[in-house]
């Protein structure tokens, strides 16, 4: 057991460095559009399926709790939390449409929409993605 929970941790580290080294400018990049919709009066909305509807509420919660540093509470959306919702669109219109009903619904011209998929290729994620970049976001 304890080979086994070493050489995990040695992966998620190896990951970890080689996300750092290729992924820092982009991240950066994901941060100033955040920062600049939040700042131009906009909405953050995040969505994804199991775990990464988790990572959407956890960010989410972040970013209108506070992270790191004491200031006002800023405007983010998680669409996994409102299950009267999910389950209402779902049976009404089909799992596909979920999150893309909830952004007819919610996003505005300017927001920012996060679609976490931690295979890239969540149908109702790709789907909600579309419906938001035709909405302006």
């Amino acid at each position: 057991m304890d080979s086994i929970i070493k050489h995990e941790f040695n992966e998620h580290i190896k990951t970890s460095k080689l996300t750092m080294e290729s992924m820092s400018g982009k991240i950066e990049e994901a941060a100033k559009i955040c920062i600049d919709c939040l700042k131009g009066g906009n909405k953050i909305l995040i969505f994804g399926n199991g775990g990464s509807a988790a990572d959407a509420q956890h960010i989410a919660a972040e970013i209108v709790g506070r992270y790191k540093t004491e200031r006002r509470g800023l405007p983010a959306i998680a669409l996994t939390t409102d299950t009267s919702s999910l389950t209402g669109i779902a049976n009404d219109y089909g799992y596909l449409n979920i999150f893309s009903r909830q952004l007819e619904a919610l996003a505005n011209k300017g927001d920012v929409f996060i679609g976490i998929s931690s295979g890239g290729s969540s149908a109702n994620v790709v789907n909600g993605l579309k419906i938001a970049q035709n909405l302006g976001c």
